[in-house]
């Protein structure tokens, strides 16, 4: 039997943890800093112990309070952050380490409801165990090909739109600065106002992720300016190792003639590949991401309580603290 021993996370050694060949940007100590801040969460780091004593892998997730309970999340929905879950060593059982965090998180957390996204869980691994799941769809693209194949994989509406986009001048550009926030919310804001909305997050999110993660080299911000200059779309993408996500995307609609945004994908796609990264993780559902060619995949969210109730409690944390699209 596995069992988890929680570590102090100013002594854990993050080099030793990134690098497990599973290790994903979500489970880095800057993501964590990022959700710690705009979450008011509690980071919780632990090693993952076989029978011997000797480690097999590590855990990554937070702790928050919603209704006054204590929540783990793996992540939690509204966190704007894809997957966590564990690293693991070679032989070392996924499903026996999610079934080992459920005493750790209820008896040695003091938690009442779990959250576990793990990006290499499946649903027949946990049905049988316990948990409760909801299918989360998300979209791939394989960036290891080359870029005439990869362009071709594409629909031929989106071909044709990057190359409208070219012709009518649109360049994109590679942004800094924390004042890119709130250029990139005022155009969300915008999209959303155009469905009677609001974003379900405050610009300061925005400014925490790159205030948190454009240091070390994982976040392309990127801008899409018009043939006048003009400042008419922009993106965010991080990435680590082999995969680039996509964060955040925004236009002003009286621009979106000139195709701004599928121009932004093609310069994402195009950068990330040529930094060593091979697979751009589209970030959920949306059938219009479709057209840029990826393969469709399912990783399914676990949860778990304590008490009934919880799972009511759970869905309307959810729906307050939703991410666009979830």
């Amino acid at each position: 039997m596995l069992k988890l021993e929680r570590l102090e996370v100013d002594r854990v050694d993050w080099p030793t943890l990134d690098a497990f060949p599973d290790r994903l940007l979500f489970q880095t100590r800057e993501w964590l800093d990022f959700v710690q801040r705009t979450q008011d969460a509690e980071p919780v780091v632990a090693a993952i112990r076989d029978d011997d004593g000797s480690v097999v892998g590590y855990f990554t997730g937070l702790i928050v309070r919603r209704f006054g309970l204590r929540i783990l999340g793996s992540p939690f929905p509204g966190w704007t952050t894809s997957y966590m879950g564990f690293n693991l060593d070679d032989g070392a059982d996924r499903t026996e380490a999610a079934e080992a965090l459920v005493p750790f998180a209820f008896r040695q957390l003091g938690c009442l409801h779990l959250e576990l996204k793990d990006r290499f869980l499946q649903t027949e691994d946990l049905e049988r165990r316990g948990f409760e799941q909801s299918p989360s769809r998300t979209f791939e693209v394989d960036l290891r090909p080359p870029e005439e194949e990869l362009f071709g994989r594409m629909t031929s509406a989106c071909r044709r739109a990057i190359r409208k986009s070219e012709k009518e001048g649109v360049v994109v550009e590679e942004a800094s600065g924390e004042e890119f926030a709130d250029e990139y919310y005022a155009q969300l804001e915008e999209v959303f106002a155009r469905q009677s909305a609001v974003p379900t997050y405050d610009v300061s999110r925005v400014r925490e992720l790159i205030r948190a993660i454009h240091p070390t080299g994982r976040l392309l911000l990127l801008r899409a300016r018009s043939a006048d200059g003009k400042a008419i779309a922009s993106g965010i993408f991080p990435a680590l190792s082999t995969t680039a996500y996509f964060w955040g995307g925004a236009s002003w609609r009286e621009h979106q003639i000139l195709r701004p945004n599928e121009a932004i994908f093609w310069y994402a796609m195009r950068t990330w590949k040529a930094r060593g990264v091979s697979v751009l993780d589209m970030g959920g559902g949306g059938d219009y991401k479709r057209k840029y060619g990826p393969v469709e995949l399912n990783v399914p969210h676990f949860r778990k309580s304590r008490l009934p109730v919880l799972g009511t409690l759970r869905e309307l944390a959810r729906r307050k603290n939703a991410p666009p699209g979830g």
